[in-house]
């Protein structure tokens, strides 16, 4: 019985996500109907893969790494979401969309987080329902491919091995032994276009070949170096005489349909780390390799190659328009979809409704709440920081003086200054300012006691050793009358606005995540330990938190002092500075919550949890907590607007709470439970 797919899901262990795939029936787009919230951006993102419908290739489709899967109706130039299938550790490698029929659509899909799961999905009504294929349920799916001559012909490499359906994914049969020992960790796929027998794969460890259907198979590694990872396998739709297969080695091309390879040279040796080949659809000589720096390019079917663009970028994935082959797409790390309309020659982002970012950070400005700032991570020069003036509508890149840094914390001073803490020390940004600057000097405290010519006694004289803060930033707090950077070398603490740092002492050299300061009281936690002081930083002793806590997020204080912790293992309460602690479930999930924060406007804290959409509130420092809206995205953390909701997700970027909806459980006691 085939199982249908929910169109969200959010972050579960391999097991439980398995079991509510097989449980939740019939389910269709009902789910994201009930998700009104808008996606602002920024666009962009890393981009894993392609396909596009033959009877109209203005209609394409785009794969994730959490899942998601976008649709274009006008060849790339604008994009929304289609569908969310298995999980938000689903890696959407391959989409094929049956040339006889554009709405049956297969997608593979593996795990990021457990290399024995995966799923093959299809649907037959053009992606407004899809169903799980029992036969491959569970497998880890890298490579499936399509018989040219015959659509409900397809092959799909898996870990365990390859597989084959005659009948459009009903049924499958193994090709490979079961147990082999080599033909196994299967990375690529391919079919001879003229015999449905012939199947390359490529594996972690070179690449295999069948010519009757899996009966015997044929180490094809004669000309490639050994102990070589093959990720692509292209086979030419003219000649399958002519076979091309990208490794972590280079890229090799066989013109005896692989009885034997050769290198092909031309390209550097730090860009052969080749994840997709792809061969134009209208001239065989010209063949696109996507590499780990940038794009190449071959015009005589690989003789000479060429870079055509910029070296920074990871190539996922490559689209070649077969009406204009001018017309060419890339997915990519980072910078989600390119663009180019003159055969590789200029590239422009095409990301319009695209967003697949991680925010990292969130801002709303204390001035203007339509200035919006977010902060992003692994997207080197296509992140840093984003601005928008009308509500998250327009997005701006502004991070230009930080070189590329990921942007973990965002923070504004009472003069409007924008201070962000980055994976190598704290920027700022003046207010309607262009450009980033450090302040990063560090003052260490060094004493030692002196004699004097004449005097009898010691005198005891303090110096000062500057140097620079290269530490990660994971967390700043900027105080009335100090500033604390929370870093992976300590805390650090500034009473000039940032022109001075000295490390806390007391408080050890550990990875801090996160610190906060109410008064004279601050609490400072690494991923399993919490640091408390209440004499403005003098003393610090360790909290008493649970040994069983082991992934701290976030930390809060409430206006009444109490201590609110989020951890991957629940939220945890202290009424008595640290010594004791509850686990929170009084109205909170018990585990994963992302963070806690307090509402000044509302005089309340709110916390977030990757499982799940909802926001909570609490009016009585924590101790119990309702349901307020549900954004329908997972959340790392939400600030107030307008009086709307906005949140920052691990992968949709911003999303903002719609017009009209309560923005307070006590506005809304139907949302209670």
């Amino acid at each position: 019985m085939e199982q249908r797919v929910r169109r969200r899901a959010f972050r579960t262990s391999p097991q439980p996500r398995l079991w509510l795939l097989a449980a939740i029936v019939l389910l269709s787009t009902s789910l994201f109907a009930a998700s009104p919230w808008q996606v602002l951006g920024p666009d962009g993102g890393d981009a894993r893969s392609f396909a596009y419908d033959a009877h109209n290739p203005d209609h394409i489709l785009l794969g994730t790494s959490t899942g998601q899967m976008f649709a274009s109706q006008d060849g790339g130039k604008s994009w929304a979401r289609m569908a969310s299938l298995g999980g938000d550790d689903y890696v959407l490698d391959h989409i094929l969309i049956d040339p006889q029929n554009s709405q049956r659509i297969y997608v593979s899909a593996w795990s990021l987080s457990s290399q024995q799961v995966g799923e093959v999905f299809r649907t037959s009504d053009g992606g407004q329902s899809w169903q799980t294929l029992p036969a491959m349920h569970g497998k880890s799916i890298r490579g499936l491919a399509m018989f040219h001559g015959n659509s409900s012909v397809l092959v799909a490499g898996a870990l365990d091995g390859a597989y084959r359906t005659k009948d459009g994914g009903n049924t499958w049969e193994r090709l490979s032994p079961a147990g082999s020992a080599e033909i196994k960790n299967i990375e690529s796929i391919a079919v001879d276009p003229k015999d449905a027998n012939t199947v390359y794969a490529g594996t972690w460890h070179l690449a295999w070949k069948t010519s009757d259907a899996g009966a015997n198979w044929q180490h094809i590694n004669k000309g490639m170096i050994d102990d070589s990872d093959v990720f692509s396998v292209i086979v030419d739709h003219d000649n399958p005489q002519v076979v091309f297969a990208s490794a972590c080695s280079g890229i090799y091309k066989s013109e005896s349909a692989g009885n034997q390879f050769s290198k092909i040279q031309g390209i550097p040796f730090t860009a052969r780390r080749t994840r997709v080949l792809k061969q134009d659809p209208t001239n065989e000589n010209i063949v696109y390799a996507g590499t780990t720096e940038g794009l190449w390019k071959t015009v005589d079917l690989g003789k000479s190659w060429k870079r055509v663009s910029s070296e920074e970028v990871v190539v996922n994935d490559v689209f070649i328009d077969p009406r204009d082959s001018n017309h060419v797409l890339i997915a990519t790390d980072r910078s989600g979809v390119m663009a180019s309309t003159n055969g590789a020659a200029t590239w422009s982002t095409s990301n319009h409704g695209y967003v697949h970012r991680y925010v990292s950070a969130l801002l709303v400005d204390k001035e203007n709440p339509s200035t919006l700032y977010v902060g992003v991570v692994n997207d080197r020069e296509y992140g840093g920081v984003f601005y928008s003036h009308d509500d998250g509508q327009h997005w701006t890149q502004k991070a230009t003086g930080l070189d590329g840094r990921d942007v973990f914390a965002l923070k504004q001073a009472s003069n409007g200054t924008i201070v962000a803490g980055t994976n190598k020390g704290v920027f700022y940004l003046e207010h309607n300012g262009s450009e980033w600057h450090p302040m990063n000097v560090v003052a260490a405290e060094e004493t030692k006691t002196v004699y004097r010519k004449g005097v009898k006694k010691p005198v005891t004289m303090t110096t000062y050793k500057k140097s620079e803060l290269e530490a990660r930033v994971n967390d700043l707090e900027l105080g009335p009358h100090r500033w604390l950077a929370a870093t992976n070398t300590g805390i650090y603490a500034s009473k000039d606005e940032g022109k001075i740092w000295k490390l806390e002492t007391g408080v050890g050299r550990d990875a801090f995540v996160t610190v906060r300061e109410q008064g004279d009281m601050i609490v400072a936690a690494t991923r399993s330990n919490v640091m408390v002081s209440d004499d403005s930083g003098a003393t610090w002793k360790r909290a008493g938190l649970p040994a069983t806590v082991v992934r701290i997020g976030g930390a809060a204080i409430s206006p009444d002092g109490n201590f609110i912790v989020a951890s991957r293992e629940g939220a945890y309460r202290s009424d008595d500075g640290g010594t004791t602690w509850q686990h929170v479930v009084n109205g909170l999930p018990d585990k994963d919550i992302t963070s806690v924060s307090f509402d000044t406007t509302h005089k309340r804290l709110l916390a977030t949890s990757d499982a799940t959409g909802v926001i909570f509130e609490s009016m009585d420092g924590g101790h119990t907590w309702q349901r307020g809206p549900d954004s329908g995205f997972p959340l790392r953390r939400v600030n107030v607007v307008g009086g709307r909701f906005i949140g920052a997700t691990p992968f949709d970027g911003v999303v903002l709470q719609p017009e009209g909806e309560p923005v307070s459980a006590a506005a809304d006691a139907g949302s209670s439970e």
